[in-house]
């Protein structure tokens, strides 16, 4: 590692020793601990290198993207619920955690299922089922 960071610190221009002392790193890391490789090369090139900004922006979307589905996934359990409470009564506990763990293709599906229902009996036989 020694040898590697003093070969990229010979690099002149800027962006090709950011860019190389990225790649450095993420190579290194496949081998060894983070604390080892920030005893040799630096953490600002990392930073500002075009890859750690590719990965950082993916890690952001992917962030994202998990937020909104599990924001459709909350909104879809609370609209169950509620038609739920007001066709059978209150949930006990136990259902609407029950029901808050589904996912959303599940939540669509109960949405639908639970006009059929008349009894909170229905409503368990179809959470047994699914």
């Amino acid at each position: 590692m020694q040898q590697v960071a003093a070969q990229v610190d010979m690099i002149e221009e800027q962006q090709q020793q950011r860019n190389i002392s990225a790649c450095a790193e993420i190579l290194a890391g496949l081998k060894f601990g983070k604390n080892f490789i920030r005893q040799f090369l630096r953490e600002e090139f990392m930073r500002e290198s075009v890859i750690y900004q590719e990965i950082l922006q993916q890690g952001r979307q992917e962030g994202r993207q998990e937020g909104r589905q599990e924001g459709k996934q909350e909104g879809e359990a609370n609209l169950v619920l509620r038609q739920l409470s007001r066709r059978l009564g209150q949930m006990t506990p136990e259902l609407h955690s029950q029901i808050q763990a589904l996912s959303v293709a599940q939540l669509e599906e109960l949405g639908e299922a639970l006009l059929d229902f008349s009894t909170r009996q229905d409503l368990m036989d179809w959470l047994r089922a699914h």
